[in-house]
């Protein structure tokens, strides 16, 4: 008797069952923008997006669904080591730090706590955390929104005509997640970005709206 290697066919009801499977591998995008401008002339200073670090950031997102007490954003970083500034005005914009479990600015200057359900936010009306998402659409937006008033941070310059090399003129910044046994509750770094370089000074408010939006791409699957 002869063996078939073929193998059986399947029956119309298997074929129905494979069907109708749940889709357990529906893709996630996430991507980060930030918009730097002064609130009260409404003079914009920078408008580009941002690098993830999408291993910290799956691993905040983990934490965050289990309600393990860490991983939401919790910390904005500003830096001023993300360019580089030649003797001709040439900038060159650094790698963001997206790869390493413990990645960080360059060179970090000062923080600001940005979650608005957190006492160590002095200002939760100016400095919070938003969840924005239209009904039907496949993403989600959470909307950071961070001020530097007149009199932050401390040791500022008077006037915004310092050099490249102080300390409050910012090129990089990144968000950290929260972590209750870190230092100052500071969590792994979750974004990094770099821009022109752009000083805070005493005569001059400016406000960070950073947005990160989680896209669901399960409906360019067919």
């Amino acid at each position: 008797m002869k063996t078939s290697d073929k193998e059986p066919k399947k029956t119309k009801d298997q074929d129905k069952d494979m069907k109708t499977q749940p889709n357990e591998k529906g893709p996630f995008h996430i991507e980060g923008h930030i918009k730097i401008f002064d609130p009260e002339s409404g003079h914009v200073y920078i408008n580009k997006r941002n690098a993830i670090h999408y291993e910290n950031m799956s691993v905040a997102l983990a934490q965050s669904l289990s309600n393990s007490g860490q991983g939401t954003i919790y910390q904005m970083a500003f830096g001023n080591g993300g360019t580089i500034v030649d003797p001709t005005g040439v900038i060159t914009y650094l790698t963001p730090n997206s790869v390493g479990t413990n990645s960080t600015l360059y060179n970090e200057t000062y923080k600001k706590v940005v979650d608005d359900r957190s006492v160590a936010n002095t200002d939760p009306t100016r400095n919070k955390i938003e969840t924005v998402h239209v009904t039907g659409a496949t993403y989600t937006d959470i909307v950071i929104s961070c001020l530097l008033d007149y009199g932050e941070p401390a040791g500022q310059e008077a006037f915004d005509n310092a050099t490249n090399t102080s300390d409050y003129v910012f090129d990089e910044l990144g968000l950290r997640g929260y972590d209750p046994t870190a230092t100052d509750n500071e969590g792994k770094l979750l974004t990094h970005v770099m821009f022109h370089p752009v000083q805070k000074s005493l005569n001059r408010l400016i406000q960070i709206d950073y947005t990160v939006r989680i896209q669901s791409l399960s409906g360019f699957n067919g």
